[in-house]
């Protein structure tokens, strides 16, 4: 009688599992092999070296400028370190938050990716839902749905990964949430959070809520431990407690007013030092005159080891007409790192690497690249002292770091009624700083291969024929729109020959 019972009840947790991870009714449950797909021996073994559990916590970061998407991982001592870091194949839309249905905006702001937003069935080979509208897009009135972080590498609102890359980040998510995690965080930024893009980004019209995300990123910098975040009066706020005395958390309302509440003394003295050093590095960057960063050009971006293997091929359509296309040579790599470009400032300054530019699909023949990051002469009506800057960009936040270094003691942040706790928690701080139809199978990709140095040369230019041939008809794989609601539909129909590798990648027969 025990073993028909044993099979019973494992029987009943497996469905349990499936639909949790479906986030659908029991008699909609189709989980395909890919969704249960094990890690691999490789990622196993290099879980193992980082001195990390298969079923450990995870926590996602995404940077669009960098077209980078980072899986952390907490290891046995507590604190969440870096995994593996996987180049992202496409995305849509320019730097900047997604504010309303079919703006082709992907979102940016900090999210809670429950079993129930995991999508083992998707069109996309597989996905996750990022959860978007959050509570602060909610406030704010933001509208869009199903915004996804799914394979095929086709992007409309969303972030496209490889079908191979978002199998392993799925697996990495299942075997967390079979380990006991409830959710995982996913924060997607505009770019690396440093205090050198911050003064480069500082003229952009969305430079006061990026400032208020680098809140969040200063947290998980300082801590190495995921932010808990809250919102209120149409705000992020990171890691409160309750205040002294209180029996429980403080309630927060999206849109109302911010209740009293405190942040432990451990975390936010690591993170009132970070601050206070971001603060004065950007100040010094903008001192020394480092230009602000040119306007974004085409929708969205793509990492450059995904846009160095597209080359432009003449062909022609169906009526014979002579078009440009963008193939993809050979077999797309596994994962990879940004080329980084050296700004050269006048002083040796840390911290001096930016992430270059992801390379765009734009019509043929291409724009003219953004200049140079290069020193010049210092913008005018700028501050003329450190003190006089950090004041104008940052508010009240230097003199708050200061007091806090002068006494010895917390100070409430704005939107508190109280100090910030005295007892400290065991959070130990760190100081230092694409989814192509149902059926479609899985290609097999090779391994990256050395990433150089980006050089300052624009990208080649689709040849064009002379005046002697007639005009070609210009066309490229992300041109035309295509309808549907957001995310889930892809951007453009690429003009590809049937049977082509570039047929086959963007799931075309």
């Amino acid at each position: 009688m025990k073993r028909p019972l044993v099979r019973a009840l494992l029987a009943s947790a497996a469905l349990a599992a499936a639909v949790m991870l479906a986030g659908c009714n029991a008699d909609d449950i189709t989980p395909t092999g890919r969704a249960q797909a094990p890690l691999s021996d490789r990622m196993v073994s290099l879980i193992g070296e980082k001195n990390m559990d298969k079923d450990s916590p995870i926590l996602v970061r995404l940077f669009k400028e960098e077209s980078e998407l980072e899986v952390w991982k907490k290891n046995r001592d507590g604190e969440f370190a870096l995994l593996k870091t996987y180049p992202v194949c496409r995305w849509s839309g320019d730097l900047g938050p997604k504010k309303k249905e079919g703006d082709r905006q992907a979102p940016e702001g900090f999210y809670t990716i429950t079993p129930g937003l995991m999508n083992p069935n998707s069109s996309y080979y597989l996905a996750f839902n990022t959860g978007f509208p959050n509570a602060y897009d909610r406030s704010h009135g933001y509208t869009g749905s199903d915004l996804m972080v799914h394979g095929d590498c086709s992007s409309r609102g969303c972030y496209a990964m490889t079908d191979e890359q978002i199998q392993e980040i799925y697996a990495l998510a299942r075997e967390s949430f079979f380990g006991g995690q409830k959710a995982f965080q996913f924060e997607a930024f505009p770019f690396r959070m440093t205090a050198l893009n911050m003064a480069r980004h500082r003229n952009n019209p969305n430079f006061a809520f990026w400032k208020m995300l680098k809140e969040g990123y200063d947290h998980f910098e300082a801590t190495r431990q995921e932010p808990k975040v809250a919102v209120c009066e149409k705000r992020y706020v990171f890691d409160p407690a309750a205040p002294d005395g209180a029996a429980r958390d403080p309630s927060f309302s999206p849109a109302g007013k911010c209740p009293a509440y405190q942040i432990d003394k451990t975390i936010a003295d690591a993170v009132l030092d970070r601050r206070r050093s971001e603060q004065l590095k950007m100040a010094e960057y903008i001192a020394q005159g480092v230009p602000t960063a040119a306007p974004h050009v085409g929708d969205g971006g793509m990492n450059p080891v995904f846009a160095e293997k597209l080359n432009p091929q003449p062909g022609y359509d169906s009526k014979g007409r002579l078009v440009e296309v963008a193939s993809a040579p050979g077999a797309l790599p596994r994962t990879g790192g940004i080329p980084a470009t050296t700004v050269v400032l006048p002083q040796t300054q840390p911290e001096t690497q930016v992430a270059a530019q992801p390379a765009v699909l734009a019509s043929v023949p291409m724009p003219e690249p953004a200049p140079q990051l290069k020193v010049g002469t210092a913008p005018q009506q700028q501050p003329t002292t450190i003190a006089g800057l950090i004041g104008n960009l940052f508010g009240g936040s230097q003199a708050q770091a200061n007091t806090a270094a002068a006494t010895g003691k917390p100070v409430a942040l704005r939107g508190t009624s109280s100090a910030m706790a005295a007892k400290p928690q065991q959070r130990a701080p760190r100081r230092s700083a694409a989814e192509p139809p149902a059926g479609k199978p899985h290609a097999t990709t090779a391994r990256p291969k050395a990433v150089a140095t980006a050089s300052p040369t624009p990208p080649a230019q689709a040849s064009v024929p002379t005046a002697a041939a007639p005009a070609p008809e210009i066309r490229t794989a992300f041109s035309t729109p295509s309808a549907g609601g957001d995310g889930m539909v892809s951007g453009a129909q690429p003009v590809v020959p049937a049977g082509s590798f570039s047929a086959r990648w963007y799931g075309l027969r």
